[in-house]
């Protein structure tokens, strides 16, 4: 999340009226940025990554799992014990960085400086992510412990979730039933952007997951945990009146998403058109991604039939009023927008002559007037319509000191309402208002007056329980993105196959009982690259790289032209074994790929058997042999002797469940069939940041 602007934040109805400014203004910051980078080129591969913990405190006495509210002393704590080990570091060490996040119990964590296309650097990405956990865990209290858990199960359950204890009837900024105002990080900036998206949705958010029917879970199942009566803000009875669905769990508050942890992963390109061409290519492999790293199965302490946190999220900071949703005729408000704020991507946007027209195949709200603009100032139509379509959002949090910016030097209006504020390590942490579009992946144009370039944002993937996964994950993802770009790969198919999956991955056990679309061919002209197993050259062959490229040339359009047939024949439903592991002849898989692209680099024995292990985690999730994080938090609790088969986390179960965790990550808990026998956790290697 980066350093937080300070200021004075404007109140909804007052950020109506600066709305077109901003947008206009934040459109002319763009095109500045544009007309001054469009043609940079040659960048390195730069990368990083973003995890985010939630920060438990254990009570051994009452068996509680607390989230620990201690957020701004940890971080004070933190950057001071940084800022001396810097002072005594080689200048070729760079400290991790730690940063606030929407939750008060929350951490996000970044390398500090990039990796770079070194297969050192690659490798080292574990022991970095340990090292920033074993500092973290050194400087809390002794009773509590750093999580990374894409949920924590019991947020907004009825008894005490919070160390301290807070009442939710204080919960000024969102008016939940559940969550007290202090769940949420002090700043003026969160409070503000939760009564907002409160304030112009005009009534609380309602986020409804199916319940898990167990065996002794009452049907039809009504929340008894709901607090139905209660009549403190004008929103309270909206459970009531509808918001709060049958055979559902409700929340009803940002912090229920936001609070949410996830991994994040971030790429420098070498120009523009290979970041367009890179985040085209990973468009299809976001819902994949998010089935295999599903971890989040529980909620408000019930055990819901779903498996990740995408919905939640969505539905947290969803600020779409009934006009914009669909209830009403447009009266008050300019678009129809069929989605939250937070959701898959919508278009396609390199001019990669394979992108055909029909593969963005759901029609996208644009602002005609800013797309109008963007045209004649001579961008092409597609990165003009996903511009013109971020925009037509309003900005949620305004602060009236930088309403007047200078647009050549500043793209605080255009981050309000297009991207991140964070640069996931890659050499600068942004102090502009932090974004308010999240998508599945993010083109981020670069920032003003830095050396940065245009980069791409990879977002679908939930966090995992120990920093080998995550570290896998990141090792997968940034071999992949290599591979795309290396080989030409083609995984286009229409955008609504892509929101089709989004929705097929949350589901329980998705990543074995679900199939998937996915393209049939991948590769050009059906030649598929294979592995040799070895790494050094072949004769005659060119010499394989030490480091991983950035720049490659485009793929050429072949002599007889784009291709002419249905879209409809190039893609087909396929389980998430045979997209990872391959599928006949034609399709080696996407690790097949990888293992191809690997090929082409000069590895030594000890860095391919590393690189092995995380790939062959991977394998292992997809082909069902290892579970993943979801259905072994499920087991768990389902095995757990207090367990009532009634669907009921309890707190005696959600304290077991929280300490088995860290056991696993710090690897005095054996668990098969969640992990490779070859697992060592945090208390046997504790990370370094050494080159």
């Amino acid at each position: 999340m980066g350093l937080l602007s300070a200021g004075t934040p404007l109140s909804w109805d007052d950020t109506k009226q600066v709305a077109n400014h901003i947008r206009s203004h934040g459109i002319t910051q763009f095109l500045h940025i544009w007309d001054r980078l469009k043609d940079k080129n040659g960048d390195e591969l730069l990368w990083g990554d973003e995890i985010e913990y939630m920060v438990v405190a254990l009570d051994n006495e009452t068996k509680n799992a607390k989230l620990s509210l201690r957020q701004t002393e940890i971080l004070i704590k933190l950057r001071s014990i940084v800022d001396n080990l810097s002072s005594e570091t080689k200048d070729a060490i760079t400290l991790p960085t730690f940063h606030p996040e929407y939750g008060r119990y929350m951490l996000e964590s970044t390398p500090g400086s990039p990796f770079t296309g070194s297969i050192s650097d690659l490798l080292a990405v574990e022991k970095n992510m340990r090292y920033r956990r074993t500092l973290a865990r050194k400087h809390l209290k002794p009773n509590e412990i750093p999580l990374t858990l894409t949920s924590f199960p019991r947020l907004g359950s009825p008894g005490q979730f919070t160390e301290p204890y807070y009442n939710p009837c204080d919960a000024v900024s969102s008016h939940s039933l559940f969550l007290p105002e202090q769940i949420t990080n002090p700043h003026v900036r969160f409070p503000t952007l939760t009564a907002n998206i409160r304030r112009r949705r005009g009534s609380k958010v309602a986020i409804n997951l199916p319940i898990f029917f167990d065996e002794e879970t009452p049907r039809p199942f009504i929340d008894p945990s709901i607090p139905w009566d209660r009549s403190i803000y004008s929103e309270d009875p909206e459970a009531k009146n509808g918001a709060a669905l049958p055979d559902h769990i409700y929340m009803d508050a940002m912090g229920f998403g936001m609070g949410c942890c996830c991994l994040q992963l971030t790429y420098q390109a070498c120009n523009v058109n290979d970041a367009r061409r890179l985040y085209d290519g990973l468009i299809p492999i976001g819902p994949i991604m998010l089935a295999l790293t599903a971890g989040s199965p529980i909620w408000r302490g019930y055990i819901s039939d779903v498996d990740c946190r995408w919905n939640v999220v969505a539905g947290s900071v969803d600020d779409r009023t009934e006009e914009e949703r669909g209830f009403k005729p447009l009266e008050h408000d300019r678009f129809r927008i069929p989605k939250s704020r937070y959701d898959s991507v919508d278009l396609y946007i390199s001019e990669d002559w394979r992108n055909r027209p029909e593969y963005n195949d759901q029609p996208i709200v644009i602002d005609h007037c800013i797309y109008s603009r963007l045209r004649q100032h001579g961008l092409d139509d597609l990165l003009s319509k996903h511009i013109a379509h971020l925009f037509i959002r309003d900005p949620l949090v305004v602060f009236s000191e930088i309403i007047n910016q200078n647009d050549k030097e500043s793209n605080d209006h255009f981050e309000v309402l297009a991207q991140s504020s964070v640069n996931c390590g890659l050499l600068i942490i942004g102090q502009n208002i932090q974004s308010t579009n999240w998508q599945t992946l993010r083109f981020k144009p670069p920032p003003p007056n830095s050396p940065i370039g245009w980069r791409v944002e990879f977002r679908s993937m939930e966090v995992q329980m120990t920093d080998y996964e995550n570290a896998a994950y990141a090792v997968f993802i940034t071999l992949l993105s290599r591979a795309i770009l290396s080989f030409n790969l083609n995984f286009y198919m229409p955008i609504s196959k892509v929101d089709e999956n989004m929705s097929r991955a949350q589901g329980r056990g998705a990543s074995q009982s679900e199939k998937f679309y996915f393209r049939k061919e991948v590769c050009p002209g059906g030649n598929t690259p294979k592995s040799s197993g070895s790494s050094s050259p072949v004769d005659g062959s060119r010499p394989k790289d030490r480091k991983m490229r950035n720049c490659f040339p485009p793929p050429e359009m072949p002599q007889n032209g784009m291709p002419k047939g249905p879209v409809e024949e190039e893609y087909e439903e396929m389980t998430i074994n045979e997209i990872m592991n391959g599928k006949g002849e034609s399709y080696p898989g996407l690790l097949g790929l990888i293992w191809a692209y690997i090929d082409t680099l000069d590895v030594s024995p000890q860095e391919l058997s590393k690189i092995h292990s995380y790939l062959d985690l991977i394998r292992r999730r997809a082909n069902g042999s290892l579970l993943t994080p979801a259905t072994w938090i499920r087991n768990f609790v389902r095995a757990h002797p207090a367990y009532a088969h009634d669907s009921v986390v309890t707190q005696e179960m959600n304290y077991d469940l929280i300490v088995a965790i860290d056991e696993i990550e710090r690897g005095v808990r054996s668990v098969p069939d969640l992990l490779p026998e070859y697992y060592t956790g945090g208390e046997v290697d504790g990370g370094s940041i050494s080159p």
